[in-house]
């Protein structure tokens, strides 16, 4: 695969707008920057308090959204990576951190389940029409289901193109690589799959044809990437259904860039059929040898623990609010 170039950005900062975790008590820690209680936070009253009012809270639900701003030559752009499961959640977050929705100019969401993306009705009501580009992949609008053992199949709620479109947001399909910000942020689209112990979401099936059918691979799975001067690039999964491995991989061949700065989001390792897989993935991570490293949402206790222990310099445990300074 021939290289496509990507242009370097002076600092990169992730803030964590939605994921499963909250601890306000988190220290900092290397790039992270914590909300701890005493950051001033809107107030709300409280009736059974003393003085009657009291500082809100950031909430954790499952999840993942991220304010993503690159900063080149003086200059910070703002990008939205998801937002989250609950239609008021991000938007919730975004108010008690202050950050300013109007300074967003694109909206990446890295595929169509919808704990990724229900948040966008919270951030059209906070921001009225929404004049922001939304990129995501052609298979973003399958309808699709999970399929346990035992259990009757849960479909998942699917987005609505024409609510969307509605409130003005502009649609933007891609199958391919794809760059924002004037080439400085590289969204991966469809990610190959080279590894052959990923097995994508085995449990999944999309309708199709007029029937249900199985839908393992996640096609519409997509990463942001950035390379940070100097350090190297910054890799940033939603749920990585890809792979993981695969999709930093993939991030490697498309820039030409091997080093590896950041591991950023979720990696989908929780329960019994993804779990055998931790070891594979900390082999390859050695390999990639990171000086970051932060898992969130669905990568599952048992993962974060083993990536805790195997890399101790490089772990970063995540909390909403967390700001990644890289």
């Amino acid at each position: 695969m021939e290289s496509i170039g990507i242009q370097p950005v002076d600092s990169l900062t992730i803030t964590t707008l939605v994921d499963n975790a909250l601890d306000e008590f988190m220290p900092d820690q290397g790039p992270a920057r914590r909300v701890t209680p005493m950051s001033p936070k809107p107030r709300r009253a409280a009736r059974f308090l003393k003085g009657g009012d009291v500082g809100e809270a950031l909430r954790a639900e499952h999840g993942f959204s991220a304010l993503v701003a690159v900063t080149t030559d003086g200059r910070e752009a703002r990008i939205l990576f998801d937002a989250g499961r609950t239609p008021d959640g991000l938007a919730h977050n975004l108010r008690c951190l202050g950050s300013p929705v109007d300074q967003i100019e694109a909206i990446v969401l890295s595929h169509g389940h919808f704990d990724h993306t229900t948040g966008l009705d919270g951030f059209a009501r906070m921001v009225g029409r929404a004049n922001v580009p939304v990129l995501i992949h052609p298979d973003f609008w399958q309808r699709r289901r999970i399929t346990l053992p035992g259990r009757e199949p849960w479909e998942l709620p699917s987005t609505s193109r024409s609510g969307l479109e509605g409130v003005g947001f502009e649609i933007i399909e891609r199958e391919q690589p794809s760059f924002l910000l004037n080439g400085s942020v590289l969204i991966t689209g469809e990610i190959d799959r080279s590894t052959d112990f990923e097995p994508g979401f085995p449990m999944q099936q999309a309708f199709r044809g007029g029937r249900w059918q199985h839908d393992p691979l996640v096609l519409d799975d997509q990463a942001l990437v950035a390379n940070v001067r100097g350090k190297g690039l910054v890799v940033m999964t939603g749920c990585g259904h890809a792979g993981v491995v695969n999709t930093v991989r993939y991030a490697q061949r498309l820039t030409g860039i091997e080093q590896i700065h950041a591991i950023i989001g979720g990696f989908h390792l929780n329960g019994p059929i993804f779990e055998p897989l931790i070891p594979r993935i900390c082999e390859a991570f050695t390999q990639f040898d990171p000086a970051v490293i932060v898992p969130t949402h669905c990568t599952g206790w048992r993962a974060i623990h083993r990536l805790a222990t195997t890399f101790p310099d490089a772990f970063i445990p995540n909390s909403v609010g967390t700001r990644f300074e890289l």
